[in-house]
């Protein structure tokens, strides 16, 4: 299981950044424009008052890794995980404290990445859930500290792989998915819309996320970086009565605290 740690532990007595804080070792570029909002977020989250107050990274867009859903799903015989265990080296080598994954899908992963270097690797799926589980998330939105079931939107990868039906269940919540139509849709604003440069936002998976509500979700996952960045430029009043739990941000969250920084007010 990747290390989630405690803020700042991913810092160790020779690190080049020393009482600065944990270096982060960004494995990016899957997708490029996900990894560019994830920096973005960190800046932004970040207690800050000058340049050195903020989180040091040093990141990897790698682009040209293999699709992971191709490779999960078996469409692809090119197998992302060697070439995400080397950018894991790589990054170790360059003197990362702990390593970031901002992609959903590639944390089907995880173990080929964590066997390829001690440095640890910081969860977007386990720091997910614990942001689902926490009770922040429901006082004064929902009644009850916990959901029963999550509505999950992702990719078809990330969704057979398991990564987030597998933490769910060991929790006691039931995951929803998407009917074949609406995961289509959800695929196609992936693939065809945020990954070809072509924009989009959660607008439309309106019918996705209302089937997922309908059938018992009480709060709804984006578990795809790509949707993250549709959430970006969707308008805030557009699902005023959805609670949404964002894995890009609560990795941001969780990175920062990690690096040993503060978030700003409000954001903790």
């Amino acid at each position: 299981m990747p290390d989630v740690g405690t803020p700042g532990a991913g810092a160790s007595a020779g690190s080049s950044t020393g009482a600065s804080g944990a270096l982060v070792g960004v494995l990016g570029g899957v997708g490029p424009l996900a990894t560019v909002l994830f920096m973005e977020r960190v800046v932004r989250i970040t207690e800050a008052a000058r340049d050195q107050d903020h989180v040091d990274m040093i990141v990897l867009q790698h682009a040209t890794v293999p699709d992971r859903t191709a490779f999960v799903l078996g469409r692809s015989a090119d197998d992302p995980g060697p070439v995400l265990a080397a950018d894991a080296r790589r990054l170790a080598g360059a003197g990362a404290d702990f390593l970031v994954l901002p992609c959903n899908t590639a944390h089907a992963f995880a173990g080929t990445i964590g066997a390829a270097t001690p440095v640890p690797l910081l969860s977007a799926v386990d720091v997910t859930v614990s942001a689902v589980l926490s009770h922040d998330v429901w006082t004064g939105r929902l009644s009850g500290p916990r959901p029963e079931a999550v509505g999950l939107l992702a990719t078809e990868g990330t969704i057979a792989s398991g990564v987030y039906l597998d933490a769910f269940n060991a929790r006691g919540i039931k995951t929803l998915v998407p009917d074949v139509a609406d995961q289509a849709t959800v695929t196609s604003l992936i693939y065809d819309d945020v990954k070809a440069g072509r924009g989009g936002d959660l607008s439309a998976l309106d019918e996705a996320i209302a089937g997922l509500r309908l059938r018992g979700a009480d709060a709804i996952v984006l578990g795809c970086t790509e949707l993250s960045v549709a959430a970006e430029a969707t308008p805030p009043d557009r699902l005023p009565d959805v609670v949404l739990v964002d894995a890009l941000d609560e990795l941001a969250r969780a990175t920062v605290l990690r690096a040993g920084r503060r978030l700003r007010a409000g954001l903790s």
